[in-house]
Parts: structure tokens; C-alpha cells; sequence
């Protein structure tokens, strides 16, 4: 479904955390992978969505480092399922200029996985229209730590260090930071994702579990983004004396 904004403002980086595709499948008593199977359908339906409303950068939270918790099964799926988007996609969205980033830890990913995972980001590194970040093996906190190793072993002076400098070291760096973070399934936790990139960002929690989230819901959560009065720790001018 296309849908032509007419938001006023429109979020330069959304990040997702796509929840609900365990209860999605329980609810028509299949099994949690097929709940993941149909997640990964909407994952192109909103990058393709996001991109034509003129979003410029889409991060999707797809596997965290805690879900190594999960059972061994669902966890072999949801790898599997990262490896065939990728590979079916991959032609199309190199040809429509995306670029693609992976982001989180590369512990404990196999060879064929780290190997698919340089060929897209290779394949697609000058693209310069949308940016398609997947976080995968991903944690807030990791990524704080991993950043904070690289920095001290390049030598950086934490005491005098510059937030801009910081920011090179993670996984984001060159992104902008999020606008907007919309969480379906109705759960309103942050689930140790971007932990410093959402310092500002305005978020939207919807009840709509992700297999069923739609262009029009993407389309609803800007629209409540552009509703929010945006300060960044200033005043409004109506409490200006």
C-alpha cells in the first residue's frame, strides 16, 4: 500500500522494536516461527513503506543478546530468517539505493552468517537514498561497552572526550540520532535498544502486534509524532517571561 504523507514533519530516523510475533502465531495456534515467517513479510512492507513517505534512516530490532535465552529451535529459525531476507533481498535493495547496516556484536555469529553480513554491507555501502539498519545480536548496553573498548584503544581521553567523538565508535556513527521509536504489541519497555541514540526521541506504543502492523499504522505513529511538542530541554516559548 502506498500512502502520500502529509505530516509537516517527518522523523528523520524511526527505530522499530518489533514485538508480538510469538503471541501473533500462538493466537492462530501455530507455531512462534511462523509468527517470526509473516514478521519478516512486514519488515518489507514498512521498509518500502518508510522509504516512500520519505524517512531517511529505519533501525528494526530484531534479535537482542538476550534472546539467546530462547529456545535453541527459535533461535536457529530467527538466523535463518535474517539470512533469507538478506539473500532475497539484497538485488532489490541495492537497486533501489539502500544501504544496509548490521548492527550489535559479531560474538558468537558462525562464519556463513558474518560472511552474508559483510557481502550486503559491502554490497551496499555507497547507496545514499534509504538507510536499513537491522539489529541483530544487539544490546544497548554491548554496544556501550564495545564502543567505550574501541575508543580506549585508540587512545581517547574520556575526561575530555567530546559526545561527537563518542558517537564515531558506535554502531550508528555518521546516523543521525532516532526521532521516533515506535514499539507494537503493546508492551512499553525500551528493551536495552539504542540506549544513547534515543536520548530525545519521542515514543509510540501501539497494541498492534507486528505480523498485523501496517503502512497506515506507520502512517498513524508520525502522525503522533508531529502532535508531540519537541523541546530538547528547552522551554516553550509560552513559559518564556
Amino acid at each position: 500500500m502506498t500512502i502520500t504523507s502529509t505530516h509537516k514533519v517527518m522523523p528523520e530516523h524511526i527505530a522499530v522494536i518489533m514485538d508480538g510475533n510469538g503471541r501473533w502465531a500462538s493466537a492462530r495456534r501455530r507455531p512462534r516461527v511462523f509468527g517470526h515467517t509473516q514478521g519478516v513479510k512486514t519488515v518489507r512492507r514498512v521498509v518500502e513503506a518508510a522509504s516512500e513517505m520519505g524517512v531517511k534512516c529505519l533501525t528494526l530490532y530484531s534479535f537482542s543478546t538476550e534472546n539467546w535465552n530462547r529456545p535453541k529451535a527459535e533461535i536457529r529459525a530467527l538466523f535463518s530468517l535474517l539470512r533469507e531476507y538478506v539473500e532475497s533481498d539484497l538485488a532489490t535493495l541495492n537497486k533501489k539505493n539502500v544501504r544496509v547496516r548490521i548492527l550489535g556484536s559479531r560474538s558468537g555469529l558462525k562464519p556463513d552468517l558474518l560472511q552474508l553480513i559483510h557481502k550486503v554491507e559491502e554490497t551496499t555501502k555507497t547507496n545514499t537514498a534509504f538507510n536499513l539498519n537491522i539489529a541483530f545480536n544487539y544490546g544497548g548496553r554491548d554496544e556501550l561497552l564495545r564502543a567505550a573498548a574501541r575508543a580506549a584503544a585508540d587512545g581517547q581521553n574520556f575526561a575530555t572526550m567530546k559526545e561527537a567523538d563518542f558517537e564515531s565508535y558506535l554502531d550508528t556513527a555518521g546516523l543521525p540520532d532516532v526521532d521516533l521509536v515506535i514499539r507494537t504489541s503493546g508492551e512499553k519497555r525500551i528493551s536495552n535498544f539504542l540506549l544513547w541514540q534515543v536520548a530525545y526521541a519521542e515514543f509510540v506504543f501501539t497494541d498492534v502486534l507486528w505480523p498485523d502492523f501496517e503502512a497506515t499504522d506507520l502512517n498513524a505513529a508520525i502522525g503522533e509524532f508531529n502532535r508531540r511538542d519537541r523541546r530538547f530541554g528547552n522551554l516553550d516559548q509560552s513559559e518564556v517571561a
